[in-house]
């Protein structure tokens, strides 16, 4: 029978991510993730293999943490969905820096093809999960009918990944602050006005 986990692997991933996101995937090791997380470094090969499997595991982890706060937002208002979903997709304790490493992150959703697969996966339910709420909110009368739903949910995802870039640039207040400010921009033009 095998020995009970004593380091869950979500806390292994968030560890992980959180290290990830301090001295960016090149300098992370083995041995300073299981520093990380209180492991050694032998459990981490043991759960994980390589360096590289790991970090896939936690990029996969950090897509969950991206994403569902978007897909389970439940906020009575439609657009306060979309908007409170993804101000909580970001991290509240992130740093330029970490926006930065998490860049570096993203290099690797780019280039290589099984770190893409998971993040495209990812961006097309974050997608879909936009599309969603934004239809709810022209149904509930907050969007004007004629909004294109498709374009504006691809809209608002260009604006979260932008305003991540705007704001470790800028570093005007906190990054929560930053988005909600930029997503509620981006929907002003298409907002009914209240009454």
């Amino acid at each position: 029978m095998p020995r009970p986990r004593t380091v869950s692997d979500e806390d292994v991933l968030d560890g992980v991510l959180a290290l990830a996101h301090r001295v960016g995937p090149a300098k992370l090791t083995l041995a300073a993730a299981a520093r990380e997380v209180g492991l050694a470094p032998a459990t981490l090969v043991q759960r994980y293999g390589t360096k590289r499997k790991l970090l896939l595991a936690a990029d996969r982890r950090g897509v969950e943490r991206w994403v569902l706060p978007v897909e389970k937002a439940e906020h009575p208002s439609p657009l306060d969905r979309v908007v409170e979903g993804l101000v909580g997709a970001v991290d509240p304790d992130m740093t330029p820096e970490g926006v930065a490493n998490s860049v570096a992150m993203l290099q690797l959703d780019l280039v290589e093809p099984d770190f893409h697969a998971e993040t495209l996966r990812g961006a097309r339910r974050l997608r879909a999960a936009l599309e969603r709420h934004l239809q709810a909110a022209v149904t509930e009368g907050e969007l004007c009918d004629s909004t294109d739903v498709i374009a504006l949910a691809k809209l608002l995802e260009t604006a979260y990944h932008g305003a991540l870039i705007g704001w470790a640039l800028h570093r005007e207040g906190s990054l929560a602050a930053w988005m909600r400010e930029q997503l509620e921009a981006v929907l002003k033009a298409s907002r009914v006005p209240s009454p």
